[in-house]
């Protein structure tokens, strides 16, 4: 009954990774290829400067000590000179505290992660504080999307849609000065009807406009956590098929073979960020200003 209870969870991950008609005695061999496969993968060094980078967890069910626990697993994405993707990194922990992250940031650092000018995540404290201090010289971008729900979870249901249309045009703008003028604008606007709202609001100004002062052409890409939360979906596809983990390893396992073959497809695909916008990264651009249009909210009637 024990080796059956090592077994079948060795041959659901194989059947996760999309291999069948393969007997239980062939298991622990392929599952040993992978590990070694995946540590590679995964330890590998990091060269050249990475300038974007996005971080973001996800939480799967693992066993541990005969319980069923959650456990955080934590994706690294970054943009190198280039302009080409790759998945940097993970790893697996208890939950998302701030010595968490600071283990796996030092841990990419100490790979070679190095030249980050902008970091986009969500506004999980623990986070935040380990970028600080891991990637001290970088810039913060917080998720644009996230905000979104976070602000309008402060505003009546049917005064969303209306919001949610004022708060695009201050990213509708053309530069990141126009872009203030114009969160000014929309703040003493919405003081007045939703003082909480507002003070989210500007409260988290130099957060949400961060990425204005990188190249116009990289913005769409830049300001959410998009392109991490697609990899999140394909990870979680094929997790649910095993469900509950039967420990930590095999979770490495599964995880390490569906982002290195997300790597490998990256390698064959378009540039994530064209050659010619990278160089504007790395040589800025003199900024045309633009004057912000008058912005009112519509009348209560």
């Amino acid at each position: 009954d024990d080796l059956r209870a090592q077994v079948e969870p060795m041959m659901e991950l194989v059947q996760a990774l999309g291999l069948s008609g393969i007997d239980k005695s062939q298991v622990s061999r392929i599952c040993k290829g992978l590990d070694e496969v995946v540590a590679a993968f995964r330890n590998r060094p990091l060269e050249g400067r990475y300038p974007y980078l996005w971080l973001d967890a996800l939480y799967l069910k693992v066993r541990q000590n005969h319980r069923i626990v959650n456990q955080a697993l934590v994706i690294a994405i970054g943009v190198n000179e280039l302009g080409e993707r790759e998945v940097l990194g993970f790893a697996l922990g208890g939950s998302e505290t701030e010595a968490f992250w600071l283990e796996f940031l030092r841990s990419l650092v100490g790979r070679g992660l190095q030249g980050v000018q902008l970091v986009t995540s969500d506004a999980h404290e623990g986070l935040k504080a380990a970028i600080g201090q891991v990637l001290s010289g970088a810039a913060w971008q917080r998720c644009r999307v996230h905000f979104m729900r976070n602000l309008l979870s402060h505003i009546p249901r049917g005064d969303q849609s209306m919001v949610a249309a004022a708060l695009r045009t201050i990213f509708a703008q053309p530069h990141q000065e126009a872009a203030r003028r114009q969160l000014g604008a929309v703040y003493a606007a919405m003081a007045t009807r939703w003082p909480k709202a507002a003070d989210v609001l500007l409260a988290a100004e130099n957060d949400l406009l961060a990425y204005m002062l990188f190249p116009q052409e990289h913005w769409k890409r830049i300001y959410s956590n998009n392109v991490l939360e697609r990899l999140n979906k394909e990870v979680k596809r094929r997790t649910n098929v095993v469900g509950v983990f039967p420990d930590e390893p095999s979770v490495i396992r599964l995880v390490g073979a569906v982002l290195q073959e997300q790597a490998d497809e990256w390698q064959i695909v378009k540039r994530y960020f064209s050659l010619a916008s990278m160089r504007k990264l790395y040589e800025p651009q003199p900024l045309v200003m633009a004057e912000t249009l008058p912005f009112t909210l519509a009348p209560v009637h």
